[in-house]
């Protein structure tokens, strides 16, 4: 890893740190270690099988999107998320997404370019679905709380503005073809090409949301996934008798998941602890219960899937040192 690399890395871990900190400066150790002895594990082996009911969504998603493309099966596709999940969850720079779709490109012959413009779409759905929840469930909970303000009016241009754009691509695609040609004419015959490859494929990746069908169950597994999600946090909260309603579990995953775009290490560490314990704070749990909660919701969500992604990831053949290497392999297929 290159030192500019490293650096990176060592800033995401710090913002962590930080975040690690105002979210557990007030907490009481011997309440917090009481919340924790308490807890009725029951509803967390529920909450973490029943979650991979939300990833096998997620990768009903990631095959209405490709279908225009590719039709793979879904036992095809649930492995790959999983191993992309595992990625993001253990290494920086998310190179999970690269793997699964280079895995992609390798099992079933997607092209790269394709299918990472359809894991860039996803991402801007899952950002549109985030806001939606913050909007439906300031309908039902009062909360005053400054840190979902923010994230909401940091998030939302930017997967407004995405989205948009690439519904434009997708509806226009003569306007992307001409925007590349007017800068590419600037370039050598060589990186032309390439460049002018690169948005036919972005092109052709983009075709699901051409699709009335293909759309309309992007749309749909989207938002039934994070309601999947969502209902494994609100199973975790029985184990702590929170009392709190589904609504506030929707508020918490929307905010939690947009606080995803602060560039801190992997799995989100310190980051997700922070908003979490804030957004049920502002409800009026105690620090010491959501700070425990925030730490055993996270674990459920982060540790069964990066042990099931790992396993897959052996089954492929690879190893752990494969996620060291995501990029480099990037890098030299886009080349090939």
């Amino acid at each position: 890893m290159k030192v500019n690399k490293w650096l990176v890395v060592g800033l995401s871990i710090a913002i962590s740190l930080i975040f690690f900190y105002f979210a557990f400066r007030n907490l009481n150790p011997e309440a917090f270690w009481g919340e924790i002895q308490s807890l009725n594990p029951l509803w967390l082996i529920l909450g973490a099988a029943w979650y991979f009911t939300a990833v096998a969504v997620i990768s009903l998603r990631w095959r209405f999107l490709l279908r225009s493309i590719k039709s793979i099966p879904l036992s095809g596709m649930f492995p790959l998320v999983c191993i992309g999940y595992m990625g993001n969850n253990v290494y920086p720079f998310r190179s999970g997404e690269v793997l699964r779709v280079l895995l992609l490109q390798r099992n079933h012959q997607v092209p790269v370019a394709q299918a990472a413009t359809t894991a860039i779409v996803e991402r801007v759905f899952d950002g549109l679905v985030m806001l939606t929840f913050i909007l439906v469930a300031l309908l039902f909970v009062d909360v005053a709380s400054p840190e979902v303000r923010r994230v909401a009016t940091f998030a939302a241009p930017i997967f407004l503005v995405a989205v948009t754009v690439f519904f434009l691509m997708a509806a226009r695609p003569d306007w992307l073809r001409r925007l590349v040609r007017l800068f590419d004419r600037f370039l050598p015959g060589r990186l032309r090409k390439l460049v002018d490859h690169l948005a036919e494929e972005v092109i052709r990746g983009l075709e699901g949301l051409r699709s009335p069908a293909d759309l309309a169950g992007a749309i749909i597994s989207s938002y039934v996934s994070w309601m999947l999600e969502a209902s494994v946090y609100w199973m975790v909260s029985f184990a702590f008798d929170l009392g709190v309603s589904y609504p506030v579990m929707l508020l918490v995953v929307g905010v939690v998941n947009l606080a995803g775009l602060i560039p801190a290490s992997p799995g989100q560490f310190g980051v997700y602890e922070f908003f979490v314990s804030a957004v049920l704070v502002a409800v009026g749990i105690g620090q010491s219960q959501a700070g425990a909660y925030a730490i055993v919701v996270h674990i459920v969500i982060w540790l069964p899937v990066t042990l099931l992604g790992f396993f897959f990831l052996i089954r492929q053949g690879l190893g752990l040192n494969t996620l060291t290497r995501a990029r480099d392999l990037e890098r030299a297929e886009a080349h090939s």
